[in-house]
């Protein structure tokens, strides 16, 4: 099968012809259909990741049909179309007995643990408890951004944050995971304030429904923040991982206020210096979060097929297997609005 190896970090990815995938006895191969090129593939391309060892397939937020499916699956066969979360949960221990997938202490992370989707065809692990139907009239394209970017927004939004109607909501980073927020935040009647520093990304975001734009190389985030909502924001959403980003999130928050981490923080990111005295005075909540369970995924999906989000904005280059390493080294500088997603694995 066709696939884009990487061999070094921070070089070109390798495009290669691999073995077929092996079929695990619990689990499903996939041609696969879409696969996004998120922000966290640009940490493994960097070399920023310690879950990435060489050489090395990267790909987290895909979708794809059954090709085929192990001996102890029980509800997929042949032909299904399926979205897979970035989290492969095994489904048995405490955590995934309580709900809490995405601590599962032996999760299977393909495109970081293991072999991903920039590829042909992919194997995956664990179908019966991880796998969701593709809804038939979703855009394979924007399916794949359910398996990361959207569903981490939504569970961040939901499940961490509680955000209510009415409430003001900051978005710090206006990339894949921060326009999801604001078109979900939106469609749940929250007022959504997005920041960023590129101009065009925050045009992009005032036309999908922003209520304010902070542009934070012009003016200080959090100030502006206080004054538009007349004392700060209800819930924050940190969604580039770095610590100015993180640190402004916190400030920006009223009392009782509550911040989600939803930006990776790695390299030099990692270790950050923090307004704890914002989070003492202000009784701040700090959310962590990564990816979403999959029992999750029906209140997402019946959000976006009852028609009360559109999604499509997201969606910005669909783009060939060459080109992701073209994409990758993109988030080494500001980005353009929107997200790009492979859908033709043949060129």
């Amino acid at each position: 099968m066709r696939a884009a190896v990487l061999t070094r970090f921070r070089a070109p990815l390798e495009i290669a012809r691999l073995p077929e995938p092996d079929c695990p006895e619990d689990g499903v191969v996939l041609s696969v259909l879409a696969c996004g090129v998120c922000r966290s593939d640009w940490h493994s391309w960097t070399g920023s990741d310690p879950d990435v060892h060489l050489p090395h397939v990267p790909g987290h937020e895909y979708c794809g049909v059954v090709e085929e499916a192990g001996p102890r699956v029980t509800r997929w066969r042949r032909g299904d179309r399926v979205i897979a979360p970035f989290i492969l949960a095994c489904g048995q221990c405490p955590a995934c007995a309580a709900g809490n997938q995405t601590t599962c202490p032996t999760q299977i992370i393909p495109g970081f643990t293991h072999p991903g989707a920039f590829a042909e065809r992919i194997a995956v692990a664990r179908a019966d408890v991880n796998l969701t139907a593709l809804p038939e009239a979703m855009d394979p394209a924007l399916a794949a951004a359910l398996g990361c970017r959207v569903t981490t927004a939504w569970h961040g939004l939901t499940g961490r944050a509680a955000l209510r109607p009415g409430e003001w909501l900051a978005v710090f980073g206006s990339g894949g995971v921060g326009l999801s927020a604001l078109l979900l935040a939106k469609a749940m009647g929250a007022r959504v304030v997005m920041v960023d520093v590129v101009a065009e990304k925050l045009s992009h975001a005032r036309a999908h429904g922003a209520d304010a734009v902070v542009n934070a190389a012009e003016v200080d985030a959090p100030a502006a923040i206080h004054a538009i909502t007349g004392g700060g924001a209800d819930v924050a959403i940190e969604a580039l991982g770095i610590q100015a980003t993180t640190a402004s999130a916190l400030r920006s928050l009223r009392k009782l206020g509550r911040m989600v981490q939803i930006g990776m923080p790695a390299g030099p990111h990692v270790n950050m210096t923090l307004p704890m005295d914002a989070v003492y005075s202000g009784q701040l909540a700090i959310f962590g979060t990564r990816g979403m369970p999959a029992w999750r995924y029906p209140s997402l999906l019946s959000l976006i097929e009852a028609g009360a989000v559109d999604l499509s904005p997201l969606i910005a280059r669909r783009v060939a297997l060459s080109d992701a390493s073209a994409e990758l080294a993109a988030f080494d500088g500001p980005t353009p609005p929107g997200v790009a997603v492979i859908t033709d694995f043949t060129a």
